[in-house]
């Protein structure tokens, strides 16, 4: 099992001169069916330690989830979660996708006038700011972005985000699968599993595949 993750690089931020820390996750990336969901949460310097157990959402319970997201949402200065939808997946494909959940997130963060400094990304690519999607200068526009490759794994801020982004988007998953209950997804979550891919060849697609996606 790694390292709890610290704090370490936040703090490094803040001693630069960032005041106001947005930390992102994504959940869904690997999806074949049903949204990409965005995790953000807004942390200063006065903010503290992190609540007890915070980790990378891959590493922990469905229960441990659920049960850090009221600590995390009291830890935080402010928190966020959005989601791009399959159809959006398919029109936009996965990188536009995520940015359109990221600036909704953010954009949700701006109407609480919580305007964030600097954004640490999980990942080693800038998905957020990098893509051409919105090129109108009257379009939002993110802070400054900081990538961090594993970042979900080392800097609590960022795994809190997953939390956050990973409980919600499983909710949603678990609400489509009593529509859709030969899917499987309350247990495979939309994910490529064996079972789900045998419901898609004997069933066909649902309106929540992402269809552009070679998934049968």
């Amino acid at each position: 099992m790694p390292a709890d993750p610290t704090l370490d690089l936040e703090r490094e931020l803040f001693a630069s001169g960032v005041r106001v820390l947005a930390s992102i996750d994504e959940v869904g990336r690997g999806a074949i069916a049903g949204p990409v969901t965005v995790g953000v949460v807004v942390i200063t310097k006065e903010c503290g330690e992190p609540p007890s157990g915070v980790r990378d959402s891959k590493l922990l319970s469905a229960g441990r989830r659920l049960a850090l997201v009221e600590p995390i949402i009291g830890w935080v200065t402010a928190h966020a979660i959005a989601s791009a939808s399959n159809d959006e997946v398919d029109e936009w494909g996965i990188v536009g996708a995520l940015r359109l959940a990221g600036t909704r997130a953010l954009t949700a963060l701006e109407s609480d006038a919580v305007v964030p400094d600097l954004v640490l990304l999980d990942g080693s690519h800038d998905w957020l700011t990098s893509d051409s999607l919105f090129d109108d200068p009257s379009a939002f526009r993110a802070p400054p972005v900081r990538t961090q490759v594993k970042g979900d794994l080392t800097c609590a801020s960022v795994a809190a985000a997953s939390v956050l982004a990973k409980v919600d988007r499983d909710s949603q998953m678990t609400a489509l699968d009593a529509q859709f209950p030969a899917y499987g997804w309350s247990g495979n979550k939309g994910y490529g599993s064996p079972g789900h891919q045998q419901a898609i060849r004997e069933l066909g697609v649902t309106q929540f595949h992402r269809v552009s996606w070679n998934i049968q």
